[in-house]
């Protein structure tokens, strides 16, 4: 059975992700099978929406597979990492420069390369089991897949708590912040997504959502901003320690416990895009720190504690309050001839 299930339904083009067993996890070939179908209807007039979702109550994606990047890192084959982070990159950008509607429908995990998937169409739809995150800081990466440019472009600081803590957002907060549009029930899903396959009417949409459930409250939104209005790891850390707040308390175990130079890119990053609106200067960034992440990064060491291993104990190259400016610059520096390009 194919990980991606293509095909057109009506007026629709489909595109299901199909490895349940592996929370819908992308593959490399997932990657190439959706740019390929995106390539494919473009100029097909039979094709006027496209449709994606996922098999499974758990996961629209958890994430990428990440799998084989770590054994080829682990042998120091870096060029494997290098073709498949360009290559879901560009299908990234594909997604969200899409001259047709695209709308996506993300029950259950939304995670890492899931929410390159998901959350660049032009209708993301979130129901009740809806979890949206970035963990990559959490295995010594930045937030990618062009997320990098939705946190920086959320309102207040809720870009830089919800990018370094990897922290999930429910279908009220994901809306709030950027990752998705509206809210919808997920019991209406089937019969909506049969109903744009035969007109392909997008107001069918509209019309079909609710207000979400749950958002964060104003005090907490007012205590993420103080905490983390601020480029600055060490200060950030020094307010989380300062708060007696239940939401940064839960916030400091994740920065103590993530990797400090991926937490201190992601924060730079962050500050470089604000107001960016092109995906593509984004996907450049995160692409720097991703070609040397297996290299000179926490990447591999971040996959061994969480995946490999299971030991949670991950020994990062630099300890918080002790990361040299130099090293932050060193992974985002321009590749030269690896650059990303589209």
């Amino acid at each position: 059975m194919s990980e991606v299930l293509v095909r057109t339904q009506g007026r629709a083009g489909r595109i299901t992700l199909n490895r349940p067993k592996a929370l819908n996890a992308i593959t490399y070939g997932m990657v190439k099978e959706i740019h390929a179908a995106l390539e494919r209807w473009r100029n097909d007039t039979a094709v006027e929406i496209v449709l994606i979702d996922a098999v499974g109550d758990k996961a629209f994606s958890a994430g990428g597979d990440i799998a084989d990047l770590y054994n080829n890192g682990k042998q120091g084959d870096y060029a494997f990492g290098h073709q498949f982070w360009r290559d879901e990159y560009r299908m990234n950008f594909a997604l969200q420069a899409y001259d047709k509607p695209i709308i996506s429908f993300l029950q259950g995990f939304t995670m890492g390369g899931g929410m390159g998937v998901g959350c660049h169409g032009s209708h993301r739809v979130v129901g009740a089991s809806s979890q949206i995150a970035m963990p990559e800081c959490g295995i010594g990466l930045v937030p990618d897949v062009g997320g990098s440019l939705i946190l920086a472009n959320a309102p207040n600081a809720l870009g830089a708590y919800f990018g370094i803590t990897g922290a999930r957002m429910n279908a009220a907060n994901a809306i709030l912040a950027g990752f998705a549009d509206m809210y919808i029930p997920e019991d209406k899903w089937p019969a909506l997504i049969s109903a744009l396959e035969e007109n392909a009417d997008l107001s069918l949409l509209t019309a079909a959502a609710k207000a979400a459930p749950d958002r964060l409250s104003d005090a907490q939104l007012h205590e993420i901003d103080h905490v983390f209005n601020t480029a600055d790891l060490t200060e950030i850390c020094a307010r989380l320690e300062a708060s007696s707040d239940e939401l940064t308390a839960s916030a400091l175990k994740a920065v103590q416990r993530n990797s400090p130079l991926a937490m201190a890119v992601t924060l730079r990053m962050m500050l470089l895009l604000h107001g960016v609106n092109d995906i593509r200067e984004a996907l450049k960034l995160e692409y720097r720190f991703t070609a040397r992440a297996m290299e000179h990064g926490d990447f591999l060491e971040g996959i061994r504690a969480a995946i490999i291993d299971k030991d949670r104990r991950p020994k990062w190259k630099h300890k918080l309050g002790e990361l040299p400016q130099a090293d932050i610059d060193a992974m985002m520096a321009p590749l030269g001839a690896l650059e990303l390009t589209f």
